[in-house]
């Protein structure tokens, strides 16, 4: 039986003969297909996906019929599923050969879906180009296709365009000529007769051309690329360690932003042989090109030779773009390399298993390929503030899903490319990694990748791979993990001699239920514990599959479960227990790692969300660790705190002016210790932890700090001297001036946004502009984010009201007013999802959800179910949370400052 939700298997495409036309003056497109078909059974329909596109000149062909063409008795569309039927007259019989052939036409739009156009302006012009951006569904879109992951064929594409623009496709152009020759290409191109004639009746100026690109290897749809404009690029080229051929690596771009591209462009080429070294599978086309785009829905998009994705993902300026813009391009850069393995050379056979996409690139392009273009940069520990936290947090929900999760309708598709798909799916493959070695994995990865070239894969076959390198049954360890919702938290408790460990799912509302706790998941304890000499040693081989198990430790000395925090898991230790942890964590000779501070002060602060411990707890033990020095463990401390005063962000003045202080006694001495200037040769560590504690400290409006940033600006605002505001402290530095100040330093921020010196430099103009607490230039800003802001840039003017506690609530008000404008800007994007996340980001009282609640109640939610509610389940916890930790959170801040009086 057919899923109605996929393609009828009677038909498969094996070849597509694809010609687009691209008219950047009339902002339109159109073009040709020749599809070969594999008729696999007798059939009088031919199915396949198309969405917003004009169809003409439909026919089939059959080589067995010996019929030019077939009489169409019937063509119908059903828009609801993005499909056309072709009902023939005569039968094709099974196992016969037959050719589809459409016309097509579409205007080009700015939705950022299909074949879109995009613009910038050069020398005070407007200057329009267009891209590709096909994942997961809008191939059809663009052109008639059979737009399904498993569905693979080949491409030949031919692309006319305006002479003076520059062609772009997954492979290279193997010729490009005015369209006066078109009499040399073959006959696919000669068909178009109708719209060469109108071609070359039109006056244009410079006349048009047309350019052949090489045949694709066997490839998804979504991942079939091409643009059009007028682009520049700089290169490179790497030398395969496996064949010693040698492949151009090329960044495009307009030409006002080209030189920004060269910092992405050395990370593509020394990455690319890394992963052949270490996959041992060559990369198989003959070029890389990535181009940068004004428009782009997500970050980047891995389209397989030509990847593409948005300014802020790729481009640096060497000397005034910060750091964490740099590390960002780094990531970006590295994971879609990534894909060009995991995803393009074997793709997965439905989007249930989009993880063997984006987990895999998660863990190899932002942990494994990156700590070792960087080791400087510590990739492995910041993977845990980056990925393992945000994936557990959305995880705890009670409307998460599965890492492989069911989803067969288009419309729901989009949805699921969230932390789950790539940040948990990232850390379980993590998690399996340090269990079986990294060596033993990597060899497991390879043997898959070999044994699916150029095809589909299912979780199954990942699991085939990895256990005959390991020789262990990765099924029975992984299965729960990969298709189970949730996650296990370990309750620990201690006699002398031994510990006790009880798994059960973690909720952070803390009130699972009997039927939501069935799942038992089979965990590497990774048990850390210490000899009589004081040296430390981790046992890896234990893997706790029962319910409850106890286990020989002398807990009169210091222990741990996960050490390395490479589990998915949460620990939840006795108060006293947690004391104890605190203070050896701060020793000098502590047994504990960095990724092992991280771990503890994030189970106790998550935990106390739950009510499976205090708040007070959590915050005690920050308290115990503000000798720490290394960043990221300060990193966690304030995306823990930043946690806390968002949900109390209605505290009473007195609340927060408690807050403030311990927040102050905190960082504010970095500030003193690191200052203003960077020094030579300070580390990257030192560097980050300098930009965190100035955030920090101006966050808790220490005066001194924010004196000096104010100051800083105020240069800026009034001469326009950006001099004495650094990258690094940039976005600080821009948001502290705007929202201790008033409308100069706003339009002053503006100005920036218009005419940015850097693309981050933009984002942190945005953030600038919305933290205002002026009523006045906060409608200003909702108004001018829905008239003036590229779509792209609309979801950072969201992060930055509903940051802003002036803005939360007036944020989610004009979202409600104008949903049916935004919704109909957003339908179809990764956006969509995002800006009802970020709307109801931080409520926390039964008003807020009963209002949100109230809006959504008759819409169709559909196309946004999921994070919707998730989002009404991040109030419910939220609201719990407050209710039951309030007068914890205030004794304890009371008393801190009792005792810390200077503060």
């Amino acid at each position: 039986m057919n899923d109605p939700y996929r393609l009828p298997k009677s038909v498969k495409p094996l070849h597509y003969a694809l010609t687009v036309k691209t008219d950047l003056d009339g902002l339109d497109f159109e073009g040709h297909v020749a599809i070969d078909l594999d008729i696999l059974e007798e059939t009088s329909t031919i199915v396949f996906n198309v969405a917003d596109l004009d169809l003409d000149q439909v026919s089939l062909h059959s080589e067995t019929l010996k019929t030019e063409q077939i009489q169409i008795a019937e063509q119908s569309f059903d828009k609801d599923l993005d499909r056309c039927t072709v009902q023939v007259a005569t039968p094709l019989p099974a196992k016969s050969k037959a050719q589809l052939r459409v016309a097509f036409k579409a205007p080009l739009t700015n939705k950022m879906t299909g074949y879109y156009y995009s613009h910038t302006e050069i020398d005070g012009k407007k200057v329009y180009y267009t891209l590709t951006q096909f994942e997961p569904t809008d191939a059809r879109k663009a052109f008639p296709c059979w737009d399904e992951p498993a569905l693979k064929a080949t491409y030949d594409i031919t692309m006319i365009s305006r002479e003076g623009t520059v062609n772009l496709s997954n492979m290279p152009a193997i010729s490009e000529k005015p369209l006066s020759n078109s009499n040399e290409y073959d006959d696919s191109v000669g068909k178009l007769t109708k719209m060469f004639a109108k071609l070359k009746t039109e006056s244009s100026e410079g006349g048009w051309k047309i350019t052949k690109f090489e045949t694709t290897p066997l490839i998804s749809s979504y991942l079939v690329a091409y643009a059009n404009g007028p682009f520049e690029y700089i290169e490179d080229s790497y030398t395969s360690p496996i064949s010693g051929k040698v492949r151009p690596v090329r960044m495009y771009a307009t030409k006002e932003i080209i030189d920004q591209t060269k910092f992405a462009l050395d990370v593509n080429v020394r990455c690319l042989p890394l992963y052949e070294s270490v996959f041992n599978v060559e990369f198989p086309l003959p070029k890389l090109d990535t181009l940068v785009a004004h428009d782009f829905d997500a970050g980047a998009m891995e389209n397989w030779g030509l990847i593409t994705g948005r300014t802020t993902a790729y481009l640096i300026d060497e000397v005034k773009s910060d750091i964490a813009a740099k590390k960002r391009v780094a990531d970006v850069a590295s994971h879609e390399v990534a894909h060009q393995w995991f995803g393009n050379i074997t793709s997965p056979e439905w989007w249930d298993v989009l993880y063997l996409n984006e987990g895999f690139a998660t863990l190899m392009g932002e942990l494994v390929i990156l700590d070792k273009l960087f080791p400087e940069w510590n990739a492995k520990v910041a993977f845990l503030n980056a990925h393992l936290d945000r994936a557990l947090a959305l995880d705890a929900r009670r409307s998460s899903h599965p890492i492989e999760v069911p989803c067969d309708d288009a419309k729901k598709i989009n949805m699921i490319f969230d932390s789950l798909s790539y940040s948990k799916a990232g850390s379980v493959l993590r998690m399996l990694s340090d269990f079986v070695t990294e060596e033993k994995f990597l060899k497991g990865v390879s043997i898959y990748l070999k044994k699916h070239l150029y095809s589909n894969a299912r979780t199954i076959n990942l699991w085939e791979g990895i256990s005959e390198a390991t020789g262990i049954n990765v099924p029975d360890v992984m299965d729960n993990w990969i298709n189970k919702i949730g996650f296990p938290v370990l309750t620990i408790t201690e006699t002398a001699d031994s510990i006790t460990v009880r798994q059960d799912r973690y909720l952070e509302t803390g009130d699972v239920k009997d039927e939501e706790n069935q799942t038992l998941w089979q965990i590497p304890l990774n048990l850390m514990t210490v000899d009589e000499s004081g040296k430390a040693s981790v046992d890896r081989s234990i893997v706790m599959k029962t319910r409850e198990e106890t286990y020989k430790v002398d807990t009169s000395k210091p222990f741990k479960l996960n050490a390395g925090t490479s589990g998915v898991y949460r620990v939840l230790y006795k108060p006293d227990r947690v004391k104890k942890l605190g203070k050896q964590a701060t020793e000098a000779s502590s047994p504990f790692a960095v990724t092992d501070r991280i771990g503890l002060i994030s189970d106790v602060m998550v935990l106390g969300k739950s009510g499976m411990c205090r708040t007070s707890d959590g915050l005690a033990l920050i308290n115990e660790m503000r000798s720490e020095t290394e960043y990221f463990v300060w990193d966690c401390i304030s995306t823990n705190l930043g946690t806390i005063l968002g949900v109390w962000w209605e505290m009473s003045d007195v609340v927060r002016a408690n807050m403030n202080a311990f927040r102050q006694s905190l960082f504010s001495p970095l500030v003193k210790k690191y200052g203003y200037e960077p020094q030579p040769d300070e580390s990257q560590d030192v560097r980050q932890l300098r930009t965190l504690a100035i955030s920090q400290a101006a966050g808790a409006e220490d005066p001194e700090v924010l004196d000096e940033l104010k100051s800083r600006f105020k240069l800026l605002a009034e001469n326009g001297d950006h001099s004495r505001i650094l990258p690094d402290f940039q976005s600080t530095a821009y948001s502290t001036g705007v929202r201790h100040g008033g409308r100069a330093e706003w339009e002053a921020a503006k100005k920036i946004f218009l005419n940015p010196p850097t693309a981050s430099a933009r984002t942190h103009a945005i953030y600038a502009m919305t933290a205002t607490r002026d009523e006045a230039l906060i409608e200003e800003n909702l108004k001018f984010m829905m008239t003036e802001v590229k779509t792209q840039d609309v979801m950072y003017f969201f992060i930055g009201l509903n940051s802003n506690r002036s803005s939360r609530r007036q944020l989610f008000a004009f979202f409600k007013e104008n949903f049916d404008t935004i919704y109909k800007r957003f339908e179809g994007t990764f956006g969509l999802g995002n800006l009802i996340k970020v709307s109801l980001r931080d409520f926390s009282t039964q008003g807020d959800l009963d209002d949100a609640i109230a809006f959504f109640k008759d819409k169709d939610t559909v196309k946004y179910s999921m994070p919707l509610e998730q989002s009404l389940d991040g109030i419910r916890a939220n609201m719990k949370w407050l209710n039951q930790s309030n007068s914890d959170v205030i004794d304890w801040l009371e008393s801190w400052t009792a005792s810390n009086r200077k503060y």
